[in-house]
């Protein structure tokens, strides 16, 4: 057994898990299977959609078919080669308040079914709960992850050691720190399901990230009941590797077409937006005409293939380093869902660590959500606490960012230096040309080139929040400095005013000399002429 990470970007990774029966490949979807109620047969769903893991109840299995089970094996019992994880009934415990089994006896069942992943009767916190309450549950849950080694009998199936604490970010901590020092080779999120049955996504940013934090990195996560497409790649940004799914069948029960933004209903649908299988041979009006259990048959297979399809969509971002992106996109899908996404900033710093350096191609910007993205978190601190000015410099000169990228390359900053030889000749290096731009704040012309200063895109106008933030960026980077001049060339459209204000405000608390030019057209040969002979007055001046 054996995790091994082939690709990262922001938390997430792209995994080969190993299990007894073979290797998976993660981020993984398990779709649930209930022995009693399967609208899609285990070997359908090996065979034609190539799902390569599934999950089931161990409980349920115990209670209802344990002498057939427990003389073919898992395995034969739902007529699946692939890799099963079975839950130990902490669901059930959670719903019905009790279960009939031990620790111990469910753990033995797993053993004797030969399942691939199995995992411990924890005590789940629930929702709603009082601490006092959810504090018993991570003790118990501890208690029992300790016993394990005295009441398994195998070495060759995987353990789920289950993270429990709800809400109580503080017990999430302590329980993912307990578990995380016993020999689990699979650690899971509990009680996740009612907080994202009430939309609380971030609530569930608060407690995977807590998880995360306190986990053994190399060991996968699992994330339980997080069935619902349009939340994947929020889940797995976070570092969620793995995920279980009875949505596609309770939802086709309801007669509810899952979409990788939302869900609908299918009276309410004229069109199937959907290329799969399932909907390319057929429309609503069809299918609403079938029998129930053809309808919720249909309608099952169609939810399974957009789960699926949406992680392999998570999977190539992944790979072109473009999760990000991906995550900002699906989260317009639903209030809740960016709410969920604002409140990532507060892990900004954490996940900046987990993030590559440099990635396959460049980045788009949207919006003042994208300041949160590791790579504007990680260009801020370096510039600060790892950048020196050039020895030479004396004046600052902040020029506006051009559409042309590298900024030292356009064609309005070679008019600018042009016009300095020209003007000040071998006093050139006393002035340290930079650029003001969004999303990075201050990009000294040494820098330009450097990812991914200058491998981006971003939308205009930029919003308030960016502005706001590029201004605060220039400001820090003033007071930080030791220029003896600061000059300023504005550009009144972009930028309103605020990068200016914001310089002059830090220059007055340095108590350092400050110019801004107030041109109408920054670009303008007149404008440049000015911006030349400013210069040339403050140089003879030093």
């Amino acid at each position: 057994m054996s995790f091994e990470i082939v690709n990262r970007d922001l938390m997430a990774r792209i995994g080969r898990f190993e299990t007894k029966s073979g290797v998976v490949e993660t981020p993984l979807l398990f779709p649930v299977i209930n022995p009693s109620l399967q609208p899609i047969l285990p070997k359908r769903l090996e065979e034609e959609f190539g799902c390569r893991a599934l999950i089931t109840n161990a409980y349920i299995i115990n209670k209802n078919f344990k002498e057939t089970a427990s003389e073919k094996g898992l395995h034969k019992f739902l007529n699946f080669s692939g890799s099963i994880m079975t839950d130990s009934g902490a669901y059930q415990l959670l719903i019905y308040k009790g279960v009939e089994t031990t620790p111990k006896e469910i753990v033995r069942f797993q053993e004797t079914i030969d399942t691939d992943i199995a995992t411990i009767l924890d005590i789940p916190t629930g929702w709603g709960v009082s601490k006092e309450y959810a504090r018993y549950t991570v003790k118990e849950t501890i208690k029992r992850a300790k016993a394990l080694e005295k009441m398994k009998s195998r070495d060759d199936l995987a353990w789920v050691g289950p993270v429990q604490g709800g809400q109580y970010l503080d017990l999430v901590a302590k329980s993912a720190k307990e578990m995380g020092k016993l020999p689990f080779q699979v650690h899971a999120l509990g009680s996740p399901t009612p907080v994202m049955e009430q939309y609380k996504f971030d609530t569930l940013v608060d407690m995977i990230v807590t998880a995360k934090m306190n986990l053994p990195p190399e060991r996968p996560l699992h994330l339980f009941g997080a069935g619902h497409p349009f939340m994947f790649a929020l889940a797995v940004a976070l570092g969620c590797d793995l995920f279980d799914s009875a949505a596609y069948a309770l939802f086709a029960r309801q007669d509810r077409y899952l979409t990788e933004s939302g869900t609908a209903r299918l009276d309410k649908m004229e069109y199937f937006p959907c290329s799969c299988p399932v909907c390319n041979k057929t429309d609503p009006e069809t299918v609403r005409a079938l029998p129930k259990e053809e309808k919720q048959k249909l309608l099952a297979e169609h939810n399974l293939h957009v789960s699926f399809c949406e992680l392999r969509r998570i999977k190539q971002a992944i790979t072109e380093g473009r999760l990000w992106e991906h995550m900002e996109m699906r989260a317009h899908g639903h209030p809740s869902l960016l709410q969920a996404l604002k409140k990532v900033a507060k892990y900004s710093e954490y996940m900046e660590q987990q993030t590559p350096v440099t990635k396959k191609g460049g980045i788009f910007f949207f919006s003042s959500l994208g300041l949160a993205r590791p790579e504007v978190i990680r260009y801020r601190r370096r510039l600060l606490e790892r950048y020196s000015v050039p020895p030479e410099a004396k004046i600052l000169l902040l020029l506006p960012q051009t559409r042309k990228k590298p900024f030292h390359n356009s064609k309005e900053h070679e008019t600018v230096m042009k016009q300095l030889q020209q003007t000040i000749y071998d006093k050139v290096d006393f002035v340290h040309v930079c650029t003001y731009a969004a999303p990075f704040g201050v990009v000294p012309t040494e820098l330009d080139d450097v990812y991914p200063l200058s491998q981006n895109m971003i939308a205009y106008p930029f919003d308030s929040e960016t502005v706001t933030y590029v201004a605060g960026q220039v400001s820090n980077y003033i007071k930080k400095t030791g220029y003896e001049r600061v000059i300023i060339l504005r550009d009144p459209k972009v930028w309103m005013g605020k990068v200016a204000a914001a310089c002059r405000r830090a220059c007055k608390k340095k108590q350092v000399p400050f110019l801004a030019l107030r041109e109408r057209d920054p670009w303008a040969t007149s404008t440049i002429e000015h911006l030349a002979a400013v210069i040339q007055e403050a140089v003879m001046s030093l």
